[in-house]
Order: C-alpha cells, then sequence, then structure tokens
C-alpha cells in the first residue's frame, strides 16, 4: 500500500508520495514512487504510482526505456503534443504491461490492481492533472476535484478537503499534505516515511522545489507534533456533551 496526492492551486502544481511498499513485523520495503522527466523549457511529467509494484516498476520501466531507445519510439513522454496524449500514453502502456504478465482470464482490476496520477506541463498548453486506472482509462482534475489521491486516502482527505484553497501558495499547500500524510502515517502502518515532495511552478517548465522528507526532518517534525497539540487544545474548547 502508499499514499500519493497530487494537487493543482493557481501557481502549479504539488506532488507527494510516501515510499513505504510492505509492512509488517519484519518486512518494510521503500521504493521511490515519485517519477520525474524533464525537458527544461519544454515540458515537464511527473508520474505517481500506487498499487501492484512488479506492474507499477514495469510501466515506468518501460516509459523511461522508450525516451531512450529510438527503435521503441511511439512517441514517448519527451515526444507526446500534449498532456492529454501523455496521459494515453501511459493508459495504453498500463494496458499494455498487465496483458503482457496476466494469466488468461485475469482482470486488470485484481491480482494487476494498479493507479497513476500524472501530472505536469508541456510548453503551449497549461499545467494539466490525470488520475489513470488499472484499465488505462483517465480522469483529469477540475474546479469541482482540483486533487487526485491513490493509495491508502481515507485518512488524509478529510484535511486536504477541509482546507484546501487554490490561492494557497506552495508552502501554506505543503503544510496541508504534511497535515494529510502525518495523519494517514499515524493511521495505517503500511504508509511510511520518507516522503517525497515536488513542486512545478506553472509555467516555468523546469522541475521546481523538489525534497526528501525522513522521520528526523525538523520541519515536519514541527508540523506533526504541532498537529497532535492543536487538536488536543481545540478538543479542550468544545463544549461539554449535555447530559440532560
Amino acid at each position: 500500500m502508499t499514499y500519493c496526492v497530487g494537487l493543482r492551486i493557481d501557481s502549479g502544481l504539488v506532488f507527494m508520495s510516501d515510499t513505504r511498499t510492505n509492512a509488517g513485523i519484519d518486512s518494510i520495503s521503500t521504493f521511490r514512487k515519485m517519477h520525474i522527466w524533464e525537458e527544461p523549457g519544454e515540458r515537464v511529467i511527473v508520474l505517481l504510482t500506487a498499487g501492484n509494484l512488479a506492474t507499477t516498476q514495469s510501466v515506468v520501466s518501460l516509459l523511461d526505456e522508450r525516451t531512450k531507445a529510438v527503435a521503441d519510439r511511439m512517441p514517448t513522454l519527451l515526444e507526446t503534443p500534449s498532456m492529454y496524449q501523455t496521459a494515453r500514453l501511459v493508459g495504453n502502456t498500463v494496458k499494455e504491461v498487465i496483458a503482457s504478465h496476466a494469466d488468461e482470464g485475469q482482470k486488470a482490476d485484481s491480482y494487476f490492481n494498479a493507479s497513476f496520477i500524472l501530472g505536469g506541463q508541456i510548453k503551449g498548453s497549461p499545467p494539466r492533472l490525470f488520475q489513470i486506472y488499472p484499465e488505462g482509462n483517465f480522469i483529469e482534475c477540475s474546479e469541482d476535484t482540483p486533487f487526485f489521491q491513490i493509495g491508502e486516502t481515507k485518512y488524509g482527505k478529510p484535511i486536504i478537503v477541509r482546507a484546501y484553497d487554490k490561492a494557497m501558495s506552495f508552502a501554506e499547500t505543503a503544510k496541508l499534505l504534511m497535515v494529510s500524510f502525518d495523519s494517514t502515517l499515524k493511521s495505517n502502518l503500511s504508509v511510511g516515511l520518507p516522503l517525497d515532495l515536488m513542486f512545478y511552478p506553472k509555467d516555468t517548465m523546469k522541475v521546481g522545489f523538489r525534497k526528501r522528507i525522513g522521520i528526523d526532518d525538523p520541519y515536519y517534525r514541527t508540523i506533526s507534533d504541532g498537529w497532535s497539540n492543536a487538536l488536543k487544545e481545540a478538543f479542550k474548547q468544545l463544549p461539554d456533551f449535555p447530559e440532560t
């Protein structure tokens, strides 16, 4: 399991993902879930992955390999004319990988479950954000749905829904996502540190702020402790439940 968020604000796109792929008493694995392709001045593409690790890694590896192997170009992530066509390319690659590994009669939504968040900008068009499903189809974020989540979403979603504002700065959005992830980490062992954070500033055509956040990160600890303390204080201020 994992937790990934892609979010659109007025000033650009913000992405955050955890790195845990398995959790147990004696089994904890860490893999990067955020993958970035960049042609400075021309395009930035970000892909977040969740689900079956073999499937998601195969999709990312195939997409990456085709950007380097001329004979396999069809086109590649670095050649698609729009983000919509990029989403189609990723969706078709997902279907290709699942079809090549599935046993006869096996469905994409069973063992080979995998989902993706795709975002970025190609020169000449605005930043766009998509969620891609195991079947290869996808939807695009809108004014009504300005963010996507994949993986373990239920613990962190209420926080984003309550506090999101499209006019938020990157610093405010990073704070919001850290609270969302911190609540998820405390509720589910299948999501874990370190976290990857990336901000793409609109119309820059280059990767903006990027950071890996570990358990000893002082700002993350401040957010985590501050959020817990604020909830305790807010709870004390609520009126008592009437007994009659």
